[in-house]
């Protein structure tokens, strides 16, 4: 079996890359680093030129080359070579006419939990999206910001008494909304400091929230192990790790609880394997991340049904066109071939060989590419705002 072509396919806010082999094989995969795609892409297209002629199957074998070639790395590259990753696998499992979970060890459950998206710029858009979201049957609810997704053009300013009551009075009126059997899996936007994230943490633990998923900035392992040894409610993080060794470093040092995987961004299922054996090793459940396309969700899946540690795995239902408002399908739904069906707030296993799903072949013409311009959110004083 020999690669035949190889490319990127900028669709919409999406990049995914699409390799066909000699006997007709197509395999998809998505960059995750959807912040930014140009410079993902550049890279893409370097490991796709690698690729021609190689045979698929010897994923272990490209993923170190990929990975170990002049030693560059950053989430932009690691999504060239997660989306890469993806689709060899999802190629070999097609190979042998089998769902992708089925070469990972094989299925450890019949439907996998997810948690929807809420989004609101005010609290009572929270808690009318937490209730609809909770009579639908979702379990879970994600992407809960305590300060709301305001709009980037209105300055920003609270003091420390503000934060803590606007925060908390945003989930009090979720956990209202959403009932006592809702977990509430709060996305903080790494918008405190650590001893704000603890200060915070002490008086939301009353409404049990699910976690506090990056409550502070993630690079600083250290800090985020600080806030994970002062706080009750479970840390969440590593959404924007590009390699093993970061989640290793982040496991070993308990910052955190849940090992947000991004599978677009790591280093594919390669590398999302190597790191949920570790987490399962020191007793840290994995929490696969994905706001992007069904494709990354399906790719995230093949890692939920085949791990036992993998508690949640998000499912984006909104964020369209780098806008903040909730929807009821998948986002991105739209151009993929196939569907991944939800019951009740699980994912039911896929039965069709691969991801199960692909991309359309008029997908660029449904979503033309979208660049996300740089913009940040100011303070009142001028200062840059994590949100």
């Amino acid at each position: 079996m020999k690669i035949e072509t190889a490319r990127p396919r900028r669709v919409g806010q999406f990049l995914y890359v699409e390799i066909t082999t000699a006997c007709g094989i197509r395999g998809f995969g998505e960059s995750g680093a959807w912040g930014h795609l140009e410079a993902s892409q550049a890279a893409m297209q370097k490991y796709c030129d690698y690729l021609l002629d190689k045979d698929p199957r010897r994923i272990e074998h490209h993923w170190q080359m990929m990975h170990r070639f002049a030693h560059f790395n950053g989430a932009a590259v690691g999504g060239a070579i997660s989306a890469i990753d993806v689709a060899l696998w999802d190629i070999k499992a097609q190979s042998y006419g089998v769902p992708l979970y089925e070469l990972l060890g094989g299925s450890v459950r019949h439907k996998l939990r997810v948690y929807a998206h809420v989004y609101g710029q005010t609290v009572d858009q929270v808690a009318a999206f937490a209730a609809e979201k909770s009579s639908e049957g979702f379990t879970a609810l994600g992407h809960l910001n305590p300060w709301l997704d305001e709009p980037e053009d209105q300055p920003y300013f609270l003091s420390h008494a503000q934060l803590l009551e606007t925060g908390l009075e945003t989930v009090r009126r979720a956990r209202e909304a959403a009932g006592p059997n809702c977990d509430l899996m709060l996305e903080m936007h790494r918008r405190l400091s650590p001893a704000e994230a603890i200060a915070f943490a002490r008086e939301a633990e009353e409404y049990r929230p699910g976690w506090l998923e990056d409550p502070i900035r993630p690079e600083n392992i250290d800090a985020m192990a600080e806030v994970a040894s002062k706080v009750r409610i479970p840390i969440a993080t590593g959404e924007r790790y590009h390699s093993v060794f970061q989640f290793k470093m982040a496991i070993e040092r308990r910052a955190l609880s849940y090992a947000r995987v991004s599978v677009g961004v790591c280093g594919g299922i390669t590398a999302a394997l190597k790191i949920a054996a570790i987490a399962e090793a020191n007793d840290v459940r994995v929490a696969p991340h994905n706001p992007i396309s069904p494709i990354g969700t399906a790719a995230c899946a093949a890692l939920g049904f085949s791990r036992s540690c993998v508690a949640i795995q998000e499912f984006p239902t909104g964020y369209d066109n780098f806008v903040f408002q909730s929807k009821p399908d998948h986002l991105g739904n739209d151009v993929i071939d196939g569907k991944l069906e939800i019951e009740k707030g699980f994912l039911l296993r896929p039965e069709t060989p691969g991801l199960g799903i692909g991309v359309r072949d008029d997908a660029e013409t449904i979503r033309p590419p979208v660049t996300r311009a740089v913009s940040m959110r100011l303070n009142l004083d001028g200062g840059v705002v994590d949100q």
